[in-house]
Order: structure tokens, then C-alpha cells, then sequence
């Protein structure tokens, strides 16, 4: 059964909540303050600068299967397929046009969709309250996943709704054991 899609109102008012980003003027100045030898570089071209290195880092996640490792040892990212949610997909544009709520079913993907994962649990260095961190990526990231992900989908690594990131550890180190057990470098 479909339902009649309501379209929104985009005239309707809206409220948006002022959030402080990482990326403001306090930032700037600590970050001045502790490196006194980039206290004549304007606020733009550190901005700059930052989202350029943000935007080699999720390059290489999209082109590498296993992610990337933060610099410091903050953790690593990467992209993962998954089976989609049990909740309805809508596919808003598509129901705007047919005035019917109709869903996204990733048939070029065989019903999987891309998940960007974060964990800091295999660090080579573990740091305080390293739990309470989060990694939301942005909206330019998400976007770019989105374009590349149909075409290679099969290229990352299948994710288990009930599987921890932790487990992908384990587990690589059990499968590592059982290949060099039977491994004779001089048999082919």
C-alpha cells in the first residue's frame, strides 16, 4: 500500500540552534597563543589549511578498504556495508515528484548501504575518557561516500548488525594464526 506524500513547507519559519563549532575564533587565538610563530597567519588560511587536510584524510578512507589511522593516535576510520535499517527509507525527492511515499532500495548495491565507522578501540596508545569520543563526519565527507560508494560497494568491508568493530581485531589475529600454520614460503 502506498501513502499520499504531504509535501513540506519551505516557507514555513524554522529554529535553528546556534552551535559553536570546533572550528571559532577562541580555537584560533589558543592555537596562536601556543604556537607564537603563526600568530601573523589569518584565521581564513588556517581554515584553509585544516579543511584541506580533512579533505586528503577522507580521500584515503574512500579509496582504502581498511580506512585510515588519525595522526596521534586518535583512531582509525572507515567505510563499512551494511544491511539498512528496518525503518522505511524514504526517498524524498522521488515522493515529492509522485506525490507517494516511495523508498530508497539500493538495488545497485544489493540493498547495502555505506556507514562510516569510527573506533579508537586497537590504538597503539590509549588515552583518558578515550570512550566519551565520537566521530560525526561532515556533510562534504558523507556526500562524497554517497557518489563513490555505488560504484565499489563490494570493495569495503561487510559489517554484521550485531558484530562490535572490536571483534574485526580478534578476529583478524585468529585468521593471521591459522594461515601461518599450514604457510610453507617454499610451496606455491
Amino acid at each position: 500500500m502506498i501513502n499520499n506524500f504531504k509535501k513540506p513547507d519551505l516557507n514555513a519559519p524554522r529554529y535553528r540552534e546556534k552551535i559553536k563549532t570546533l572550528l571559532n575564533i577562541d580555537t584560533y587565538k589558543r592555537f596562536k597563543e601556543k604556537y607564537p610563530m603563526y600568530a601573523n597567519v589569518e584565521n581564513s588560511t588556517l581554515r584553509k589549511i585544516i579543511k584541506m587536510f580533512n579533505r586528503k584524510i577522507w580521500n584515503g578512507i574512500i579509496e582504502n578498504r581498511d580506512g585510515v589511522e588519525l595522526p596521534n593516535s586518535l583512531g582509525y576510520i572507515f567505510i563499512g556495508s551494511c544491511k539498512p535499517t528496518k525503518k522505511v527509507n524514504v526517498d524524498y525527492f522521488k515522493s515529492k515528484k509522485y506525490g507517494k511515499v516511495l523508498q530508497n532500495h539500493n538495488w545497485e548495491t544489493d540493498g547495502n548501504i555505506a556507514k562510516i565507522f569510527y573506533t579508537n578501540y586497537s590504538t597503539k596508545y590509549k588515552f583518558r575518557n578515550r570512550d566519551l569520543w565520537r566521530f560525526q563526519a561532515h556533510r562534504d565527507f558523507k556526500r562524497s561516500v554517497a557518489k563513490v560508494y555505488p560504484d565499489n560497494w563490494n570493495k569495503y568491508m561487510f559489517m554484521n548488525e550485531k558484530q562490535k568493530i572490536s571483534h574485526l581485531y580478534y578476529k583478524q589475529d585468529d585468521k593471521c594464526q591459522e594461515f601461518f600454520k599450514n604457510y610453507n614460503e617454499f610451496e606455491f
